[in-house]
Parts: structure tokens; C-alpha cells; sequence
């Protein structure tokens, strides 16, 4: 691994979450000020192996701390899983002069920056996940918003929204729409029913109707 760092690379992977562009804007000024170059790469894994990596400057992380989402984007890579496609993303890193990457994101993302230290380049992350899910921490970028700000009960805030827009001249009683989702177990003969997007399994709400 690299003995100095002279110019790391920061990317936002997984899942954005509120505050992800605070942490990027920390980085790179921090970073510039301290005499090490930033390099930004989009789109997470998947825009490091395409190399979609871009000179940062002060005034590129300027008017972006209010900003939700990340302003570097993310994406999923599920290539990234493969020996072959981690290494080559090292060798990515070091034709671009990367000494190390500031990686931002959940889990997935942390199995990622583990790849790319076991192939040379230093590493480390920020746990920015709303779903409060790493390792080691009791607080994680996104977390406090996800909670405090919508709450696991959302239908208080439908109001205050719309107050907001009604505050704004905007009509906020008519022209909002918003969609409650309700999250439930599902038995079947006793049993809890496992779902998940990730794999595919889902039921079909005629199906459950049917049930």
C-alpha cells in the first residue's frame, strides 16, 4: 500500500441517504487544504471500473450541503463480487494515481472497500446507510433524518408537508400526493413468509387476497 497519500478518490455506493454530499464536501475541502488531490468517482463500483473519474475542486462541492442524494451518484455492481473485477478496479486506481479511496455507503459498499484493500489500495469508509446496519457504529449518515424527519410512523407529516406547500401558495391540500406504505409479517400455515427485492420473492397482493 501506499507509504504517502498524495491524491485519494471518494464515491458514494448503494443506496444514497441524506448527507452524503455533506461528507463529500468534508472530504474535499479537508483533503485540498491539507495538500492531497481529490478525484471523484461516479457512480459508485460500477463508475470506478468505467473510469468515470473527475478532478474535484473547492468550488466543485460549493452550494451542495442542503442538496439531497449525492451529487457523484450511486449505483449497484454486482460484478464487483468477482476476484477478477476487483483487481482490476485496484489496477484502475493506480493508472489514475489513486493512493486511496474514502468510500460512502452500507454494508455492500464496505465488502467493497475490503476488496480493494486486500488488493493494495488504502481504504476507508463512512457508514452512510439509513438502515443503521454497520458494524462497530451506533450512527451512520442518513439514519438520524430517515428517523427524526419522516419517523416510522409517516401520517403526522403528511399534514406538515402540506402545510408547507399551502404556506408556499401552492395548494398542498390538492395538488400533493403521497403513498403510504404499510409493512406487515405475512404467515402462511404458521409460518412467517421470507421476502426480498434483492432475490426476487415477492407475493402478488391478488395472491394474498386468494389466501
Amino acid at each position: 500500500m501506499a507509504k504517502e497519500i498524495r491524491t485519494i478518490g471518494v464515491l458514494t455506493s448503494g443506496g444514497d441517504a441524506p448527507g452524503m454530499n455533506a461528507a463529500i464536501r468534508a472530504i474535499v475541502r479537508k483533503a485540498i487544504g491539507n495538500g492531497v488531490n481529490v478525484k471523484g468517482i461516479k457512480k459508485g463500483y460500477q463508475g470506478l471500473l468505467n473510469e468515470e473519474i473527475v478532478d474535484m475542486e473547492k468550488k466543485d462541492v460549493s452550494d451542495i450541503i442542503q442538496r439531497g442524494g449525492t451529487i457523484l451518484g450511486t449505483a449497484r455492481c454486482l460484478e464487483f463480487k468477482e476476484e477478477e473485477v476487483q483487481e482490476r478496479a485496484a489496477e484502475i486506481c493506480r493508472e489514475h494515481g489513486i493512493d486511496g479511496i474514502v468510500v460512502i455507503g452500507g454494508d455492500g459498499s464496505y465488502r467493497g472497500a475490503q476488496a480493494l484493500a486486500r488488493h493494495g489500495i488504502n481504504t476507508i469508509g463512512i457508514p452512510g446507510t439509513i438502515d443503521l446496519d454497520i458494524a462497530c457504529t451506533e450512527y451512520t449518515i442518513g439514519f438520524d433524518t430517515a428517523i427524526n424527519v419522516w419517523g416510522a410512523d409517516h401520517h403526522g407529516h403528511v399534514h406538515r408537508l402540506q402545510a408547507a406547500l399551502d404556506g408556499l401558495g401552492l395548494d398542498g391540500s390538492n395538488r400533493l400526493v403521497i403513498i403510504l406504505m404499510q409493512l406487515v409479517n405475512l404467515l402462511q400455515d404458521g409460518q412467517p413468509v421470507r421476502m426480498s427485492k434483492r432475490s426476487g420473492k415477492a407475493i402478488a397482493l391478488h395472491d394474498l387476497l386468494d389466501e
